[in-house]
Order: C-alpha cells, then structure tokens, then sequence
C-alpha cells in the first residue's frame, strides 16, 4: 500500500504540474512560458517526486517505466498492475482538479493539456517519436537509479528530470511528448476524447521495455542488480 501510494502521489506530481502549466498559457492567465516552460514544468516535476518517493516505491510514475521494470523481472506482474492504477487513477485526480481550477474556456482550448500532435501526423510517426523519447527516458533510469555505477552519482531525479525535459523540447511540438501513458490517460478521460490515444500507449511502452532490455542484457554488468 505505501507504495502505491508513493506511486500516485508522485504521478499526481507531475500531472498536475504538467496539466496546469499548459492550460495557464491560455486566456485569461496566458502566462506566456511557452514550450520551455512545459518542459520545465514537467521535469522539476518528476526531479522532485523521484527525489522524494524513490526510496519507497522505485519512482516508476509512468506505465511505460513499470512495463520496462517487469520486462527485466525487477518488478512481479500483481505490483506492475497495483502501479500502473495508481498512476492513471493520480492521472484522472490531477485532469479532475485542473478542470475545478481553470476556467473551461482555457479547458476546452488546451483541451486539458492532452498530449497530441499539434499538426496531423502519421501514427507511425507518433509511436516512434514516443518510443524514441520513452527510450532516453528509460535510459536515463536506468543508468542513475538502477546501476549502482550510476546511483553511485546521486544525481538520479536531477538526471531524469532533465532528460524529461529535453525530450519534450525535442518532441513537443511534433507529439506533445507524453512518454507516459497515465500522463495522457487522465485528461483524456476528462475530456472524452481517445483520438489517437491507443499511439500513447504503444509508443512509449515500446520504447520503455527496448531501452530496459538493452541496459539490462547489454549495458548493465553482472551483479549490478544484487544477483
């Protein structure tokens, strides 16, 4: 339970920090902070949830993560499930109280700060722009929060933060950059609106599992997790 715990309240973390920096750029707060401000939104964010909840839970936080973790036995198939509820259930608590907060004018037009394509894409291009991002995510997990060479740094949630940070810079405009499955789930039962929603799923969960077996078979070095 604690843990679960630690996984919705780190989800609702970045959640309500990414959700609400979005609808702020719309009238009338219109803050103005642009892309940057979203990236930086959402990476602080998750710097400061995995800071604060990695030593109870792991700091999965997105669907994508926890189906990497299981791939590579770090995590059993009944807490992967428990997880993966509590963040899209910190999802759906985060998307609610954004709609209480901003006016609906701002809701409708940001359409609740869904990730999506901000011009038409192919869903081919979709799933791999959010597998690609997912994979440096990943990446950067496991590298500073699941190798002891990496963890031996103590820079994990700073490292993550930024490459959360930098793949929405990087992807934003062509996806919205969600890399996490509950991040579009919430606002997207909110909003009824699935358009596209299925290419969340599939991208990053592709991209998460790639980049976890990779570091895990290639990378990682024998007894680098405790076997």
């Amino acid at each position: 339970m604690r843990r679960c715990v630690a996984e919705f309240i780190g989800t609702f973390f970045l959640c309500f920090a990414g959700i609400a920096t979005i609808l702020s750029l719309e009238p009338p707060t219109s803050s103005g902070v642009g892309l940057l401000g979203v990236a930086l939104a959402h990476g602080l964010a998750i710097s400061i949830a995995i800071s604060v909840f990695s030593g109870v839970s792991g700091a999965h936080f997105n669907p994508a993560v926890t189906c990497g973790m299981f791939a590579t036995g770090r995590i059993q198939a009944p807490m992967a499930v428990a997880y993966i509820v509590s963040q899209c259930l910190a999802s759906m608590l985060a998307a609610f109280l954004c709609t209480m907060i901003f006016v609906p004018e701002a809701v409708t037009s940001a359409n609740l700060g869904i990730p999506l394509p901000s011009t038409e894409v192919p869903t081919s291009t979709i799933i791999l722009v959010e597998s690609i991002l997912t994979f440096l995510l990943v990446t950067a997990i496991f590298g500073t929060a699941v190798d002891e060479r990496g963890k031996a740094v103590n820079i994990g949630g700073f490292a993550i933060g930024l490459t959360v940070t930098i793949d929405i810079l990087a992807g934003g405009a062509i996806t919205g950059a969600s890399m996490n499955p509950a991040r579009s789930f919430g606002p997207a039962l909110m909003q009824n609106n699935f358009d596209l929603h299925w290419c969340y799923w599939v991208g990053p969960i592709l991209g998460g599992v790639v980049a976890a077996l990779i570091y895990q078979h290639v990378i990682l070095e024998k007894n680098d997790d405790g076997s």
